[in-house]
């Protein structure tokens, strides 16, 4: 009889109101056991070890990688900080999972790439709607060939504003690097994907104000569409000037359509309402999900999914280069934005 497999041991970098999920998600998992925390406040540390007493509590990344014993390394921490954290794990012999966006540049998430690569080092970026219930589903009915080639994705978001961040990072160019880093991202991401079978885009344009004309470069309001050769086209949209938590996919095929709603009065709450429904052409179809949707859930299944990763059962469900294309696209917008006009993309993954 095979010898069960020792859990997979995780050190957790970060610990604000999301690291305290990742927290959560780990502790939970029969499979995976959360080793140590790095904490960079006083305040944060004490959070942690009255939430997982017997858990290792660290100053920052630093103590936690000289102490050891680890299989993978979550990096849950500001943006700005996202290269420096996942390199120093990497090169400590860690596998990574590193919260989008990967880093603030294209050359930068580069770097780690190469570096993972370079080490024998697998990565993992946390774009976990990928493993989504609802979302990934979509991506499933566009391989059975449901709805025939894509055509036309559209991903949509309404909501309240940001959480600012501990000492409001995220409202501070200098280290949130840009809004569309944040949730957009994520939105590009699953565009990409669902369009993956036309290749890598070859254009975008975007647009975007912001309602506060003392930070004009964050954009409450962001809109982007991107191209293909082929013709097939995403549009990414989000406004943070509302209420709630409302995100929309729409895509119609050369047979058939996908329609999706998720909404909640949070984005992380455990009680949501949502949708899937697909048309092949003839029949119309309510999608019955087996699991909750939310980035909740979609975190433990990201857990689980790196417990299998680390053990080398099962690829990232997005990998370092999915992570530089999203990040890169997000960059492309900024500029085309600052621009006023359409702008190549090129090959983003070539050096250069």
């Amino acid at each position: 009889m095979p010898a069960t497999p020792a859990p997979v041991r995780f050190g957790l970098v970060g610990f604000g109101a999301w690291g305290q999920l990742h927290a959560q998600s780990i502790a939970r998992l029969p499979d995976a056991r959360l080793a140590g925390i790095a904490a960079p406040s006083a305040a944060s540390r004490a959070a942690a070890a009255a939430a997982h007493p017997g858990v290792p509590v660290y100053p920052d990344h630093h103590a936690l990688l000289a102490a050891g014993g680890l299989d993978i390394v979550d990096v849950v921490t500001p943006s700005h900080t996202h290269l420096e954290v996942a390199s120093d794990a990497l090169a400590a012999g860690c596998d990574v999972l590193l919260e989008k966006p990967m880093a603030l540049s294209v050359a930068d998430c580069r770097a780690l790439v190469v570096k993972a690569r370079a080490l024998g080092r697998k990565l993992a970026v946390g774009h976990e709607l990928r493993l989504s219930s609802q979302w990934g589903e979509i991506r499933r009915l566009i391989d059975r060939g449901v709805i025939g080639e894509p055509q036309y994705v559209l991903v949509e978001l309404s909501r309240k504003p940001y959480r600012q961040g501990a000492s409001g990072w995220r409202y501070d160019p200098a280290r949130v690097g840009s809004w569309v880093l944040e949730e957009p991202i994520h939105f590009f991401d699953l565009a990409r994907w669902y369009l993956e079978g036309a290749g890598h885009p070859v254009e975008l344009h975007a647009l975007g104000n912001s309602r506060d004309p003392s930070r004009p470069g964050l954009y409450d309001n962001f809109s982007a569409t991107f191209r293909y050769a082929n013709g097939a086209y995403a549009v990414v949209s989000q406004t943070l000037a509302a209420f709630e938590h409302h995100q929309t996919v729409k895509i119609a095929g050369r047979r058939g359509a996908i329609w999706a709603g998720w909404s909640g009065a949070l984005d992380r709450t455990l009680e949501p309402s949502f949708f899937l429904k697909v048309f092949d052409g003839e029949r119309l179809e309510n999608v019955a999900l087996a699991r909750h949707s939310g980035e909740v859930f979609e975190l433990r299944e990201e857990i689980a999914r790196c417990v299998g990763m680390v053990r080398g059962e099962c690829p990232p469900a997005a990998n370092g280069e999915d992570g530089l294309w999203s990040t890169a696209l997000c960059l492309i917008a900024e500029e085309s934005i600052r621009q006023g006009r359409p702008l190549p993309v090129g090959d983003l993954l070539a050096p250069g």
